[in-house]
């Protein structure tokens, strides 16, 4: 006959086993969004989602934090770093460097983005990752279509 302890280890080894089970069925392994897909919450112009973070970012993160938005502007900047393509778009020059909108585009969107010019105006829409003090920065980025 089994103890009385052994019994209760093992249901709680069995819940902890169905536990582990769901965590990964529901949380860990729930399917991604599709970020070109997803239909952004607004239109704006860089400069004005840029401004409105400089005002008063608490305020804007209420707007547009984990948002897609869509956004236009001219390009200040091009760089890949550690194999993502960063577009930026500059405003002002701070103490640490430039300051503006930073924004990282998907993997299967560096193909077109390879034939963007600095100073080529563009319509992209990306993912609100927040506002570091210096630059507001997209993530996810694709190109929207005319």
């Amino acid at each position: 006959m089994m103890s009385k302890w052994f019994k209760i280890i093992l249901i709680l080894l069995a819940l902890g086993t169905l536990t582990a089970a769901l965590v990964f069925k529901f949380v860990y392994n729930k399917p991604h969004p599709d970020f070109e897909e997803e239909q952004a919450i607004c239109s704006l112009e860089v400069e004005e989602i840029y401004d409105s973070y400089k005002k008063n970012h608490v305020l804007a993160d209420e707007k547009y934090l984990g948002q897609v938005v869509e956004l236009k502007g001219e390009i200040s900047t091009i760089e890949e770093n550690d194999g993502l393509l960063i577009v930026s778009f500059v405003f002002e020059e701070g103490m640490f460097g430039d300051e503006g909108v930073r924004c990282t585009f998907l993997d299967n969107q560096k193909q077109d983005a390879s034939l963007l010019k600095v100073g080529e105006h563009i319509i992209l829409k990306g993912y609100c990752t927040g506002y570091n003090d210096t630059d507001l920065i997209f993530e996810k980025c694709s190109f929207v279509k005319n």
